[in-house]
């Protein structure tokens, strides 16, 4: 199910600080923007990227479903974090059929669960080392019990799950469709949640190497909230370059950059343990995205930091609307935040 494509489905990313929906409609080879919602969640909601209070995150589903006005009941979700697993693995050359056969014992010799205990898919990335009897296979697994608690809520709002992706496919999905792919740069992707930060970096257009890290726009809220003792809404608001009562957005930026430099730091081993096991060239280009990706002066701090670079990702870049339909400046302020959604609103049947 993690790579199936359905036609009329809703983008739904369950984050951890907010809910995101987005549907999309194809026509003439061009995406139109129909409907789009934003709701935030309760801290407690979610935890760890583990859902800790369903009811807080069906009753964001069910409200943003009926404000936005969405009819389709079909949605695609994504999953992160560490209960997924990616692999690029080398199987002997074999049919369709005996791939089928054979992954689930190819896979435990990579998944360090129980195999039991995750979803499993596949894609076959080239089949062009045939003649040397090997082929690429893409291997995805999944903490089942994470995938059935996803499922679950959006089953608990009335709708049916018919698509569990993996985040850093979903952003690069929404990146495809709005910005031409240079063979000539390796881009990262860099989908900055509140909880978590997926890299995924492209080389000559394909998948090269990925990874979740643990690190977010919290840390940010959470070094606002001990430096100044705000609340964690005071926080959010001057994490956004908003005035709170007791501090201004200039006394926060020592803060924030601090922060920044944090995360550009795990950024930094990321890189650093792909130019180590790679054969591609260093990374090029950032492209950020996320709700984190909006901190004040974080694109600044990374550009500096590697020297390539860095801008925040449009995923509405090509995306048509009516200028009647949406707030224009509205939407370009949340843009960046629809990433994930907008890759999986574009999902579609034998794509």
């Amino acid at each position: 199910m993690l790579f199936s494509r359905s036609k009329g489905v809703i983008g739904l990313d369950i984050g951890s600080s907010t809910v995101k929906l987005v549907e999309l409609k194809e026509r003439s080879g061009e995406w139109h923007l129909q409907r789009v919602g934003l709701e935030p969640l309760s801290p407690e909601a979610i935890v760890d990227g583990s859902i800790m209070d369903s009811s807080l995150v069906v009753d964001a589903v069910n409200k943003l479903a009926e404000e936005s006005g969405v009819k389709s009941n079909n949605y695609a979700t994504s999953l992160a974090g560490h209960s997924v697993i990616i692999k690029k693995i080398q199987m002997p050359a074999m049919s369709s059929e005996e791939i089928a056969e054979s992954i689930q014992w190819e896979a435990e010799q990579y998944i360090p669960f129980d195999i039991s205990d995750v979803r499993l898919d596949y894609m076959v990335l080239s089949d062009e080392e045939v003649a040397r009897d090997t082929m690429e296979v893409l291997l995805v697994a999944v903490k089942r019990d994470k995938v059935n608690d996803y499922v679950s809520v959006i089953s608990q709002a009335g709708k049916n799950a018919v698509i569990v992706d993996v985040d850093a496919f979903a952003v690069q999905n929404a990146y495809e469709i709005n910005y031409d792919i240079d063979p000539q740069q390796v881009v990262a992707l860099v989908n900055m949640g509140a909880g978590v930060t997926t890299i995924n970096i492209l080389s000559r257009g394909t998948t090269v190497f990925w990874r979740d890290m643990s690190i977010g726009g919290n840390q940010f809220t959470e070094a606002l909230q001990r430096e100044y003792s705000l609340s964690f809404d005071h926080a959010e608001r001057l994490k956004r370059g908003e005035q709170v009562p007791g501090c201004s957005p200039a006394e926060a930026r020592a803060i924030l950059e601090a922060v920044s430099t944090e995360l550009a730091a795990e950024i930094q081993k990321t890189f650093d343990f792909f130019a180590a096991t790679s054969a591609d060239d260093r990374v090029t280009k950032l492209m950020l995205s996320g709700g984190c990706a909006l901190t004040p002066n974080l694109r600044d701090v990374l550009q500096d930091r590697f020297k390539v670079p860095t801008e925040v990702l449009d995923p509405l870049r090509r995306i048509h609307y009516r200028e009647t339909d949406f707030d224009g400046v509205w939407l370009q302020s949340v843009a960046p935040m629809l990433a994930v959604a907008v890759g999986l609103a574009a999902r579609k049947v034998d794509d």
